[in-house]
């Protein structure tokens, strides 16, 4: 029997797992329990279900393959909703702050993340102006797939300069405001006049010092964890993960009633495939920069080659620290089995994520890594370090494996690359993982929760 896709806009389905006392209600705001006989996957998660008889009739809707669980027509149909409350209670205008924007060449998650939901509520009809720091190669103002995008000041400069142009209104005052933290805050709380949200990634904590020398590093530490919690603490906060929010409560002190898990989507043009390379492949994407640790990454693979001797690496994305990755691929006489390929364009990203056998992390610090349930959506499971954002993404043993970089990553990267049965068991699970996670229905939560921020004003 084919999946289904089950959605009840005016009367949210509701499942009872079984010998469960409690019932456990499908995601108002998502409103989607994609299913297989017994089994389905809720908000994420594969789990066995049984609907509760009294159940109002629900509409069925085909998904677009047997192994595509997304339900983006869903989704849509409530970012649309979300977004008409937007604009019936006046949030027409509204303005993200972000320190750098999805085209500059130091864009990372964070970037990517802002763009796909900029871009999803421009569709949905709201105007949406996005202020950045100034991006190699771009103009300081421009228009990209529907909102636009104000390129100005510096690294550092375009925190205070966003103050100072929200304060006088300098291109006229948004509706309401959305805050991307990372890392530095804009201090929104002393100067925002309208309804706003926050998006706090995670905490940055001991990256501080990985980027920055000593004196800077003590500053940032400083403000993240210091002078900016008191000004934020009755601020709505949205978090892509569970861990991510746990820590953000611990390290910041923050309100927890008012910290929210908004998971981030995954594109639709990831989906299984054929394509497997004939030697085993292990993959990494993201940025080249210390918080990624790749350098023991390389290590890893290194040494689990001396089990799988066939066994190649490939590197995709760019970033300042390329130079000293390349000194330690020779280090370990990886030229011949090493590719760094740099940025690539959407669709050869796809292709990799089809092709490689596993994808791997090392990273110190993630909000999520969307970079595992994008590889997962295609079909390849991950092996990746046990740390907040990555224990959110991956489940243990069902869609990947978690394990602290060393002897056990090493173990872990050859088990899975030499287990036939476990590869394809964690790859289904990994699917399984990523099937109902989309862009719209998490621009559709965002926006919510600033139409809610707005809605308790009036």
């Amino acid at each position: 029997m084919p999946p289904r896709a089950f959605d009840a806009p005016d009367a949210w389905p509701r499942c009872r797992p079984p010998g469960g006392d409690g019932v456990t209600e499908v995601d108002r705001l998502g409103g989607v329990l994609a299913v297989r006989a017994e089994e389905g996957v809720l908000n994420g998660e594969l789990v066995r279900v049984r609907p509760e008889p009294d159940l109002p009739a629900i509409e069925l809707r085909e998904p677009h393959g047997e192994r595509d669980l997304r339900t983006d027509g869903f989704a849509t149909a409530r970012l649309d909703r979300v977004a008409a409350r937007a604009l019936e209670i006046g949030l027409r205008r509204v303005q993200v702050l972000a320190w750098r924007d999805f085209e500059d060449p130091e864009a990372g998650g964070s970037e990517l993340h802002a763009h796909r939901m900029a871009a999803a509520w421009a569709r949905a009809g709201i105007d949406i102006s996005m202020r950045t720091s100034a991006a190699p190669g771009q103009k300081s103002i421009s228009t990209r797939e529907g909102y636009q995008v104000i390129r100005k000041s510096g690294r550092y400069g375009v925190f205070p300069r966003s103050a100072l142009s929200g304060l006088v209104g300098r291109r006229g005052r948004p509706d309401g405001l959305i805050e991307i933290w990372n890392g530095m805050p804009f201090f929104t709380p002393l100067w925002a006049r309208c309804p706003r949200i926050v998006f706090l990634h995670h905490v940055h904590a001991d990256m501080w010092r990985m980027v920055l020398t000593r004196r800077l590093a003590r500053i940032g530490e400083t403000i993240e964890l210091r002078l900016a919690p008191p000004l934020y603490r009755h601020s709505r906060v949205l978090t892509p993960s569970t861990s991510s929010r746990d820590e953000i409560l611990s390290m910041l002190g923050l309100d927890a009633s008012r910290v929210s898990v908004v998971p981030p989507g995954v594109d639709a043009r990831f989906v299984p495939g054929p394509g497997k390379s004939p030697v085993p492949l292990v993959l990494a994407v993201g940025r080249l920069v210390p918080v990624k640790r790749l350098e023991l990454l390389v290590d890893a693979v290194a040494r689990a080659r001396k089990v799988v001797p066939d066994l190649r690496l490939l590197v995709v994305g760019e970033g300042y620290e390329r130079p000293l990755l390349e000194a330690k691929i020779q280090a370990v006489d990886g030229q011949s089995w090493i590719d760094l390929a740099g940025h690539v364009s959407d669709d050869d990203l796809a292709d990799a994520y089809r092709r490689a056998w596993v994808l791997a992390s090392t990273s110190l610090r993630e909000g999520w890594n969307m970079t595992i349930t994008e590889a997962g959506a295609c079909g390849t499971p991950a092996v990746v370090s046990d740390i907040a954002g990555h224990r959110d993404a991956l489940t243990h043993g069902v869609s990947g494996l978690l394990v602290d970089p060393g002897d056990a990553f090493v173990d872990a990267l050859v088990q899975v690359l030499t287990d036939t049965a476990l590869r394809e068991s964690l790859a289904r699970g990994a699917v399984a993982r990523a099937a109902n996670l989309t862009w719209d229905a998490t621009a559709a939560t965002v926006l919510g929760a600033l139409v809610e921020e707005a809605e308790a004003r009036r």
